[in-house]
């Protein structure tokens, strides 16, 4: 790499290291990158209206030094979903210059210059330095999170909301320092009728809190008054300041509240497990799958794409799964090697299993087209179109 020291600091005034001690932001990052980098990723060509599935490029094969395709996806998605974007720097290319590797770096170490408003340094031309270092502008791969006009770098989730960060981070700091000091005293234990001088309430105090840590009945007489204290008004607050922010921050990442902590606004029902997968996949996780899948397929040869394959990520009862295999079976959307492929079981010997024939007519049954409505339908009166013959 052309750079050797050197670089600025991050955007925003909280870091991403102290935001990750909320519980909802560490959630929200591992929903997605977890959840994105474990759907298979197919390669395609589209030619002539037909599709083609190829096996993946070089650059999906080994993507980077440290891992594989899984981590290297994951700290992509970790990337836009802590920092905006995703920055890679081309390490390797192929013989026909197409990338091979690609290393995703800290956005501390990444700087563009856009403001100016023509040629060089402006949102068409912008100038991308890697601590401190300019480098070329083709050797940089950028996945942006959420951009706007005239800007070449997307907002960063942490700034663009430092404030909320701020508040949550402020009420678990205060909370983690009440409880580090001791809080409230659990509870009152108090003589009605004599004064206790110092050393027999040392004496007592330790006896009673003996009896709570082996969490043993307090047996006291009829001058002896106790009263446990409950959880405090403020510190109720407190957590529902925090539930608040897991809310909110649900609603900047887009995935489901009560997967991270927050409250849904009202009762939420789901037929199956299958159609929570469903609806997690449809309004969370498609948006930042074709986010990556346009800018991977700009990585390899024209006229190829990459997708993602999200249906492998919902897992059907077996039941539900072998009557979809059979549907696509009957008329002929797969063949039978497809469907044992999918169930990790070998194709059928001497190609029997690669016949795409629909079954009704495999097995000699002649089918008619469904007829929609007769011709001699009174409501129904064909009208003679003039064509210009001119």
């Amino acid at each position: 790499m052309p750079w050797a020291q050197g670089g600025g600091g991050g955007n925003g005034s909280v870091g991403v290291d102290r935001v990750l001690r909320l519980a909802p932001v560490y959630a929200a990052g591992r929903l997605l990158s977890s959840n994105i980098a474990a759907a298979p990723l197919r390669q395609f060509r589209e030619s002539s209206g037909s599709v083609q599935q190829l096996p993946l490029s070089s650059l999906f094969a080994n993507p980077s030094v440290q891992g594989n395709l899984h981590d290297w996806i994951k700290r992509a998605v970790l990337s836009m979903v802590y920092r905006g974007n995703a920055v890679g720097y081309v390490t390797a290319r192929d013989y026909l210059g197409y990338p091979v590797m690609v290393e995703w770096l800290p956005m501390d170490w990444v700087q563009v210059v856009d403001s100016a408003p023509s040629g060089e340094g402006s949102f068409v031309n912008p100038i991308w330095y890697v601590l401190g270092n300019r480098v070329d502008r083709t050797d940089i791969v950028h996945i942006p999170w959420f951009t706007l006009p005239g800007k070449v770098l997307g907002l960063s989730p942490i700034g663009a909301f430092a404030s909320m960060a701020r508040t949550n981070l402020a009420a678990q700091e205060y909370m983690e320092a009440w409880h580090s000091t001791g809080g409230v005293p659990p509870g009152t234990f108090k003589n009605t009728t004599q004064t206790v001088d110092q050393a027999d309430s040392a004496v007592i105090k330790a006896r009673l809190m003996e009896a709570i840590r082996t969490r043993q009945p307090i047996v006291y007489g009829k001058d002896w008054d106790y009263n446990p204290i409950t959880v405090p008004a403020y510190e109720a607050q407190f957590i529902s300041t925090l539930k608040l922010g897991a809310t909110q921050l649900a609603a900047i990442y887009g995935v489901p509240p009560e997967l991270i902590g927050g409250e849904t606004g009202g009762s939420m029902s789901y037929s199956s497990p299958e159609q929570r997968e469903i609806e997690l996949i449809q309004l969370t996780l498609l948006p930042w799958m074709s986010t990556l899948e346009s800018h991977l397929s700009m990585l390899i040869p024209r006229g190829q794409c990459v997708k993602f394959d999200a249906d492998a990520l919902i897992r059907l009862d077996p039941l539900t799964r072998w009557s979809i295999y059979e549907k696509q079976r009957l008329i002929g959307g797969a063949n039978i090697d497809e469907i044992r492929n999918k169930e990790n079981m070998p194709p059928l010997p001497d190609d029997q299993g690669r016949d795409y024939t629909p079954l009704p007519i495999a097995a000699g049954v002649s089918i008619s087209p469904p007829s929609i409505r007769s011709t001699e339908d009174p409501r129904l009166r064909l009208v003679r179109e003039e064509r210009d013959r001119a």
